[in-house]
């Protein structure tokens, strides 16, 4: 067994919208049927034991070992604790070559599992030992190592319950939630509009303590010191007990708190020292509490014990510690509910204080405290008290929040009970942290967990805003990059800051920020993360799909002009046009309930597709009598359709008229391909919202140039002769771009040229096809090599052109057959040989350039005829 390729599909996808990952693997022969291995299957179940069935539901072929592989690769990531459900293995076209998807929610980790599962399934065949226990605590640390902390993830969670959109921006904890111009953003358990000066405050406790008292916040007694004799006047000044901390710190990291002598105060002093500046204040008596305030409210509080262990007359100190840092619910960060407790100088210094040592043995039922901080992060636990909290006591928490100017804080109090005001019983607020952690909150040690996550997520979106921009997905095999650029148009005319992907860039608002190929999942989810986009326009290709998947969750509009059996077909398994259609209706499987799908009703295997779209059905074609287009008009839906002279958009009996002669890129209707494009663009634009006299104005606006839409039917003025642009590269477009030509009115003795190449990519048949078709309608043809083979030998994709020639010329209209090497010298052999009320096609290759020469070539004939 060989795995040749690991892909990772981080978006919904060919298999499922789950993320997963993708492997090609072969099998032998004797591979392709576990059944002809005696001894492996019992072997390795008894190697894992708790690996699922080797068989999918409904599969009645037999199990191979790339099924294994899926399996025992989904089973692991299970077993160390990732919530997965989906695998699949699928066969391709190649005899004992498989494609195995395993979902995973961490990349590293599915990865790994892949690996492990490989090195179990050479154990099995071996015969040789696997070590389960060790594989699944590697994956499970590496999985705690990747995934979100548990604060995070409560946010992240919050927000995936209301169909809010997120992607993790670092491998820590900073996340983007919503997408575009509705983005927000957060660090942990900060956002993004807590101003590093609040930050700063909170950091700096005395400055804290004076603008809390400044506010009528009680605080303690305290200020910075200098060294550790400073530190013991200070605590003299105040009062003991004292608490000693880092003037500057968090997560109550070198907080030492009761200290009563000045041993004690020396060992604080050097624990917090560690952190920077130091301070002193009063010991408030009483517990220790942390308070939740988001935004304007109190949503949560805690009683925070310090870290202990109970006697049982049996173990020491050190033993009855290691016994409760055996409790699966302690790690040694933030990833678990508790953390371990630390045995440090300062526990042993508290020991001291109760005249014990790391080896004594405490009677049983002897409370031993570890520490006097009652932080998670050191050990403590927490009990919820948010139904306890007086609303006084509420009031001050909030009000130390907004002082410091903090949306998410944690405000730690010192009192006796969260049922009385502080002022009632000498308490006080002792710090105020922002980004708290929001363990004790989620998963307290007892009483009820709090959906801390849902309150924070509510004060970055409003009831109702899902932080979603409109996203219009675009495919098909012609007239996707057109469509996608009237759509774009369209939605620009709207007064919408518009991000737009395709096969020649990336534009933002009408700027281009990147240039070639970018109809992938990369471009269009850097377009989601840009601040000044207000409606997102994308062009999907298969490739993009096949590699990574989609680049968001869902569309509000899919858009398919048509599956067409040039479109690279023959490659990455993808051998029919079914298969084809299977691919590009991703983007209709994705679209959102209240969303459409704009499909072409003229093409059955597009039509089809409505059927998988969880939203709603715009069908358009030409022939409004089209029985599908008269059935879906009659059920009261949407149809766009052709009417004489006028595009028809229809609901039911209401009708809206847009006359073609008002649409410059269909030349007054007489572009057949071209009002496809405009009935998909119309329909898209109607399903986004768009009102009528908005489309009406774009679609007048909208001019089919070389800037609007390079590559895409340009047509250009040469010395009194038409020429045309065209990136057209499949049979499709061929009989598309002849049936445009023919249309276009005809002069007495006009000679009608092409420049044609072909792409390497596709299979023979497609590239043959092209001239075929094109040898009936042209009197010259001139044949060029592109710059880039695509995997073709020298002068192979020229010679099976010239086969589709001359295979077709003797019974057509073709006289005249050239082969030029390079595109440019082909353009301007055939220019040169143009009179006025000539038509020449060219099919570029290299499209900004062959048009920048074509531009240069018009201009020079220009300056000649004006000289």
């Amino acid at each position: 067994m060989e795995v040749s390729r690991i892909r990772a599909l981080r978006g919904p996808n060919l298999w499922s919208r789950h993320t997963a990952l993708e492997a090609i693997v072969a099998c032998t022969t004797v591979e392709c049927n576990i059944a002809g291995l005696p001894g492996f299957e019992p072997r390795v179940r008894s190697l894992f034991p708790e690996m699922g069935a080797f068989r999918q539901t409904g599969h009645a072929g037999p199990v191979s070992l790339a099924h294994v592989l899926e399996a025992a690769a989904l089973a692991l990531q299970t077993a160390a604790g990732c919530p997965l459900t989906f695998s699949h293995t699928a066969s391709t076209v190649e005899a004992g070559t498989y494609q195995v998807v395993v979902e995973y929610s961490e990349e590293t980790v599915g990865r790994l599992a892949f690996e492990l599962a490989q090195a179990l399934i050479h154990a099995a065949l071996r015969d040789t030992a696997f070590d389960l226990e060790a594989a699944i605590a590697q994956l499970r640390d590496l999985d705690e190592d990747e995934r979100l902390g548990p604060s995070t993830g409560a946010i992240v969670d919050a927000a995936v319950a209301r169909g809010i959109p997120y992607r993790r921006l670092t491998k820590g904890s900073m996340v983007q939630f919503g997408w575009g111009s509705k983005q927000r953003r957060i660090q942990a358990a900060e956002l993004d509009a807590t101003s590093a000066v609040a930050e700063s405050i909170a950091q700096d406790k005395d400055l804290t303590k004076m603008l809390l008292r400044a506010a009528g916040v009680p605080v303690p007694l305290g200020r910075p010191v200098a060294d550790p004799d400073d530190a013991w006047v200070a605590a003299q000044e105040v009062g003991l007990p004292a608490v000693v901390k880092p003037l500057d710190g968090n997560q109550g990291k070198g907080v030492t708190v009761n200290i009563t002598t000045r041993d004690h105060l020396d060992v604080a002093y050097k624990a917090a020292a560690e952190y920077g500046q130091v301070m002193v204040e009063k010991f408030l008596p009483g517990s220790d509490f942390r308070l939740l305030v988001v935004g304007n409210k109190l949503v949560a509080a805690s009683r925070r014990e310090p870290p202990q262990v109970v006697g049982d007359g049996l173990h020491t100190v050190r033993e009855l510690v290691d016994i409760v840092n055996q409790d699966p619910r302690r790690g040694e960060g933030h990833a678990t509910s508790l953390t371990k407790i630390r045995f440090d100088e300062i526990a042993v210094a508290r020991l001291e204080a109760q005249d014990l040592t790391p080896d004594s043995i405490p009677a049983k039922g002897r409370r031993v405290i570890l520490r006097n901080n009652a932080n998670l992060s050191t050990g403590g636990t927490a009990t919820d008290v948010t139904d306890d909290v007086h609303p006084a006591v509420a009031a001050r928490a909030v009000a130390a929040a907004q002082m410091v100017g903090l949306h998410i804080c944690g405000v730690d109090v010192v009192c006796e009970s969260m049922l009385r005001p502080l002022e009632s019983q000498s308490g006080g607020v002792v710090e105020v942290n922002a980004a708290p952690g929001l363990r004790m909150h989620l998963s307290p040690s007892y009483g009820k967990g709090r959906a801390v996550g849902v309150a924070m997520i509510d004060e970055l979106f409003p009831a109702g805003d899902n932080g979603r921009v409109p996203v219009i997905a675009v495919t098909g095999t012609n007239g996707k990059t057109t469509t996608t650029r009237l759509i774009a148009h369209l939605m620009a005319a709207d007064g919408l800051r518009t991000g737009m992907t395709n096969t020649d860039g990336v534009y933002i608002n009408g700027r281009q920020t990147d240039s070639g190929d970018c109809s992938g999942p990369k471009s269009a989810r850097n377009v989601l993360m840009h601040p000044d986009v207000d409606a997102a326009v994308f062009e999907i290709a298969r490739g993009g799909v096949l590699r990574e998947g989609l680049g968001f969750d869902r569309c509000e509009v899919a858009v398919v002009t048509n599956i067409g059996s040039g479109d690279h077909l023959g490659l990455n398994y993808i051998t029919t046009v079914e298969d084809l259609a299977v691919l590009k209706r991703v983007i209709v499987q994705n679209v959102s309930t209240t969303g459409y799908a704009v499909l072409n009703a003229a093409d059955p295997i597009v039509a089809d597709m409505a059927a998988t779209c969880p939203g709603k059905v715009i069908f358009f074609a030409a022939d409004r009598h089209h029985p599908l287009m008269a059935t879906h008009r009659a059920q009261g839906k949407r149809t766009v359709y052709v009417d004489g002279a006028n595009l028809v958009a229809a609901e039911g009996a209401w009708v809206e008229r847009i006359a073609l002669q008002g649409v410059p890129v269909t030349r007054g209707g007489t572009i057949s391909f071209q009002v496809e494009n405009v009935m998909a663009a119309v329909a898209a634009a109607w399903g986004a919202g768009l009102n009528w006299d908005t489309i009406k104005r774009g679609l007048a606006s909208f001019v089919n140039d070389a800037h609007n839409a390079p590559g895409r039917f340009n047509v250009m003025d040469y010395k009194g002769a038409t020429v045309i642009a065209d990136y057209g590269h499949n049979p499709d477009a061929m009989r598309a771009l002849v049936a445009a030509v023919d249309a276009m009115p005809a002069t007495l003795g006009q000679t009608r040229s092409v420049v044609i190449s072909g792409a390497g990519d596709r299979r023979d048949s497609d590239i043959r096809d092209q001239t075929i078709i094109l040898g009936g309608a042209f009197d010259e043809v001139i044949l060029y090599q592109d710059a880039a083979q695509r995997g073709r030998a020298d002068g192979e994709v020229m010679a099976l052109l010239r086969e589709g020639l001359e295979g077709a010329h003797k019974a057509r209209r073709t006289r005249q057959i050239d082969e030029i090497r390079g595109e440019f010298l082909a353009i301007d052999t055939a220019l040169e040989r143009l009179k006025p009320g000539d038509l020449c096609l060219i099919l570029v290759d290299q499209v900004q350039e062959a048009l920048d020469h074509l531009a240069g070539r018009v201009k020079e004939a220009k300056e000649k005829v004006a000289l």
